[in-house]
Parts: C-alpha cells; structure tokens; sequence
C-alpha cells in the first residue's frame, strides 16, 4: 500500500508550488545579502573597536546563518518526508 498525498486534490496546487518556490527564493536571497552585510559591519565594528555593535552583527550572521539553514533544509526534510510515507 503506497501512502502519498494527493496534490492534485487542492485547487491551484501548480500556482501553489511556484509561489512557494519564489518565497524560498526570496528568503534565502534575503538571508544571504543579510550574511554580507552583518559580515561586513562585524569585521569594521571590531577594527574600530565598537564591541556593542561587533555583538549585533555578530547575532545578526548567526540568525542569517541559521536562517538560510532553516530555508535549505525545509525542501530537503519534506521530501524526505514524502519518500519515507511512501514506503509504509
């Protein structure tokens, strides 16, 4: 008995899909430039010895990081998720 969700059942599933795909795109675009400019704002604020700011975008490369690793790592969970509930 093969399990897997019926996506023809929901109306729109095409235009569904692209606009999900375009959001990915967008955020991981968004996390990137926000990884290059947290970057770069940590590397001058340390030079110039601000260590209030160092810390903010040092926070600020983390979330971006984690971000990035979280929108990544969506696609690849669900299809993991789809091939293991195809198999029980």
């Amino acid at each position: 008995m093969n399990v897997f969700p019926d996506f023809g059942g929901v109306g729109a599933s095409d235009g569904l899909a692209s606009v999900i795909g375009a959001l990915l795109t967008i955020i991981l675009i968004g996390a990137v430039l926000a990884l290059i400019v947290s970057a770069i704002v940590w590397a001058v604020s340390s030079s110039a010895g601000n260590p209030y700011t160092a810390q903010k975008a040092r926070v600020g490369v983390f979330v971006a990081l984690g971000a990035a690793t979280l929108a990544g790592a969506g696609v690849a969970w669900v299809n993991f998720l789809l091939t293991v509930g195809d198999t029980l």
